[in-house]
């Protein structure tokens, strides 16, 4: 599990020890995700290509610019339980700061190596997987990746991942608007890759209330 998820279950830990106070149990819970808005760019139609690898595109050969970068993380209820079998999709701007959708009508060209959008299904483990690129910032946003978790019966969940340390946070009216200390509920730590063939790597775990079939 993450740094974060290690924090997130400090308070359980504590609560076990004290047996028999179910108020403490209650505080124990993990702290839900914050939600976000999905924002203007959700694309109107998938890419053909939509896996969850969204640096690749099939039938050309140069990789997505931009720092590549293996986001992953685990989806899990407030209890701490792995979520298994959602659908998870994440879609941002290219390295230009361009959106694969019709309405966005940025300067810059669109990097056609660049998928835009991904989705994959948590495993058993609530574990969840994409390669992207680091985000990058736009006219009056910071760098962010944009969420959505599909649970059946319910309506989507959706969230923003921005970057730790990202000096533009301070600055976006969105990362600005949630409470000071649910912020760092909303944050990646964006950091060196020591192996494989991605420049960074990320993790983010996202906490549901409510919603979704524990792993069995």
């Amino acid at each position: 599990m993450t740094t974060d998820l290690n924090r997130r279950h400090l308070l359980l830990g504590l609560a076990g020890a004290l047996v028999g106070l179910p108020s403490l149990v209650l505080a124990s819970r993990l702290q839900p995700t914050p939600a976000q808005p999905a924002g203007p760019f959700y694309p109107v139609e998938p890419p053909l290509d939509d896996d969850n690898d969204l640096t690749r595109v099939t039938g050309r050969t140069a990789p997505a610019l931009g720092e590549i970068t293996d986001l992953g993380g685990h989806i899990l209820n407030a209890n701490g339980e792995p979520l298994s079998g959602l659908r998870i999709e994440i879609w941002q701007c290219d390295a230009n700061g361009r959106y694969r959708h019709p309405h966005d009508h940025g300067g810059k060209p669109r990097d056609e190596g660049f998928q835009g959008h991904g989705h994959t299904i948590t495993d058993t483990q609530g574990r969840y997987r994409f390669r992207t690129i680091r985000p990058v910032a736009y006219p009056g946003r910071a760098p962010h990746i944009h969420v959505a978790v599909f649970s059946e019966g319910m309506a989507p969940f959706v969230t923003q991942i921005y970057v730790m340390g990202e000096p533009q946070n301070a600055g976006d009216f969105l990362f600005q608007h949630l409470p000071a200390d649910r912020r760092p509920l909303v944050l990646a730590d964006f950091v060196p890759e020591t192996g494989g063939d991605a420049r960074l790597t990320a993790r983010f775990d996202l906490i549901l209330d409510g919603g979704g079939t524990p792993a069995l």
